[in-house]
């Protein structure tokens, strides 16, 4: 009895394992992606942190992380509303523009 569970155990770990490998392969994409997007679009690239004091180099950090989000959330409900795919909008170009109206002082009326 204990051989039988141990080799369906082993067998179901079998049959589990190349789908599990193909979905740790594209979480890890993401996540190099959104490290990515991070360093290159938003800070832009060989750009160091200009906070001196760790509690400041954490906001600061906080800071480039919740505008990444805000930013993927836009993507992400601008392509459901125009009903495409979230990952065909560049995060690139959505940077840009949420950097020029966010420039544009008749964008934010007194």
């Amino acid at each position: 009895m204990i051989r039988r569970s141990a080799s369906s155990l082993v067998s179901t770990v079998a049959s589990v394992a190349p789908s599990s490998a193909k979905l740790s392969r594209i979480s890890l994409s993401k996540v190099e992606t959104g490290n990515a997007q991070l360093k290159t679009s938003l800070r832009g690239p060989g750009r160091v942190l200009r906070s001196k004091s760790p509690d400041m180099v954490r906001q600061e950090i906080y800071g480039h992380l919740l505008t990444h989000y805000a930013i993927s959330a836009l993507i992400c409900r601008a392509a459901t509303e125009a009903g495409i795919d979230p990952d065909r909008v560049k995060f690139k170009r959505t940077v840009r523009i949420v950097r020029r109206r966010a420039a544009d002082p008749a964008a934010f009326p007194p």
